[in-house]
């Protein structure tokens, strides 16, 4: 049975400009080391032979239907306005439309060098692929908006860091590749034509109830303010929120320096890149706005009449603050299984969440401890918890259905730092059951299972990851 992907490419038919044709660079020596079954199968995919599927999705074959590309973006990293990136270390196989009706992308990622690349030679090295297989695959599960992984590969090769690492090649699936840079650059070239087109192209793939940039502006914000509330909710921290690394589409895209809280702090950064903090947890939401803002401003140049525009953009970004505080407020009163809204609930969030960050509480542990003995136990001062628990059980006796709610809100497990570092150490030797566990562990992160119970465990002092770090 031969390896069958029923492409139905649109992006390739748009104009040259956005994007380059490219191959990937073929590798020395492929061997597939993750399959996603339960993806492929929603993607109308059919598996054929594991060989075929290695030199596939390395890179080394292009199968039938595939109209390999890299695309075209600028963006804003860190502030700084970037004219022109672009897809450096990956290439886009094409799309296909899925049996449940959604249209996707595939990805190579670290396929080799394009006209991207600048000074980098387009590979990946094991970890970073195995990182963003293991945390895009357990955001899925935990029911965030996210690219998935399809496959990782071994390539044979020696990439070169700071010190030479096994290579790999990951195949990401999403939506689209489409991102705020990716308006950017037409914006700042004066290329109205282009931006005209890729706007209408979003509308009709993404979102085709909306009526011109306008609209596009309001559903992209709506979709980007429920993603960050969720993201806040689970403690997860994308590290690297540059225009180009914010999706059209809402789903979680780019995972560099990414990362899950232990201990809950709003100022926690990873990232060793983010000296200033500007994507710490807590500037996440600010961020997204400031984001949707650049967005704006390149639609903007699309309009007939800017002066009108930038009334109607500037009332449309100046609403997402409050409809983020609104879904953040939903997210987290239903932490504290709360499903009715009153007044107070906000300051009883609140309250916790400053008891936790004086209190070195681990975050994930905390919240799934609420209504047990144990909870207390996250507090250096557990007397700070006893206080609070006191107001917060007066008011969930006005509320139904408390214990459901509470397990549906807050995983048992997430992707913890020090266990990811140590599934990349072990499958850098050459063993991948850790990879292969964890996996399966975080496909089912609201179930409690005593098979599992160590990977709940926050690091010890000597376990704490202080820094992960951005690229691959």
């Amino acid at each position: 049975m031969s390896l069958i992907i029923p492409f139905d490419n649109s992006f390739a038919r748009m104009p040259g400009v956005f994007f380059s044709h490219q191959n990937p660079v073929a590798v020395k020596n492929p061997h597939l080391i993750a399959w996603n079954a339960d993806l492929a199968a929603v993607m109308g995919i059919t598996p054929g032979e594991v060989e075929e599927r290695a030199s596939v999705f390395a890179g080394n074959a292009i199968p039938e239907g595939a109209t390999p590309l890299a695309q075209l973006y600028s963006g804003h990293q860190f502030g700084n306005y970037n004219p022109q990136l672009g897809d450096g270390r990956a290439v886009l196989l094409g799309e296909l439309v899925g049996t449940d009706g959604i249209r996707r992308d595939i990805q190579l990622k670290g396929s080799g060098r394009t006209p991207y690349s600048r000074q980098g030679d387009g590979r990946a090295w094991l970890g970073p692929v195995l990182r963003e297989y293991v945390v895009s695959e357990a955001m899925h599960a935990l029911g965030i908006p996210t690219t998935r992984a399809l496959a990782a590969v071994e390539t044979g090769e020696t990439v070169q860091r700071e010190q030479g690492y096994p290579g790999a090649v990951l195949t990401r699936v999403a939506k689209s590749h489409l991102r705020v840079g990716t308006f950017q650059i037409f914006a700042a070239r004066g290329d109205t034509r282009s931006l005209t087109q890729l706007t209408n192209y979003a509308i009709e793939r993404h979102y085709p109830e909306a009526v011109g940039p306008m609209g596009l502006l309001r559903a992209v914000r709506d979709a980007q303010a429920k993603l960050i509330a969720h993201w806040m909710s689970v403690g997860f921290i994308h590290g690297v929120m540059n225009t180009d690394n914010s999706s059209i589409s809402g789903e979680t895209i780019d995972y560099g320096p990414c990362a899950f809280m232990d201990a809950y702090h709003p100022n926690t950064v990873f990232s060793s890149i983010d000296r200033m903090g500007r994507y710490a947890y807590s500037n996440q939401p600010d961020i997204s706005v400031w984001n949707l803002a650049q967005l704006a401003t390149a639609l903007i140049r699309r309009m007939d009449d800017p002066e009108a525009a930038v009334e109607e953009a500037t009332e449309i970004v100046h609403a997402m603050p409050d409809m983020l505080q609104s879904h953040w407020l939903t997210r987290f009163r239903a932490k504290l299984g709360l499903l009715n809204a009153e007044d107070g609930d906000a300051e009883l969030i609140a309250e916790l969440l400053q008891g936790m960050a004086e209190n070195q509480a681990d975050f994930t542990n905390t919240f799934h401890a609420l209504g047990k003995p144990n909870a207390r136990d996250q507090f250096v001062s557990p007397a700070v918890f006893d206080t609070w628990e006191e107001n917060w059980r007066a008011r969930v006796e006005r509320e139904a259905n408390v214990d459901e709610t509470l397990r549906l809100a807050n995983p048992v497990l997430i992707p913890r730092n020090h266990r990811v570092e140590q599934m990349i150490e072990a499958a850098v030797a050459g063993d991948y059951a850790p990879f292969n566990r964890l996996n399966a562990a975080l496909s089912q992160p609201f179930v409690e299972n005593a098979e599992y119970a160590d990977l709940r465990t926050p690091p010890t002092q000597q376990e704490v990851v202080q820094a992960t770090f951005c690229g691959t």
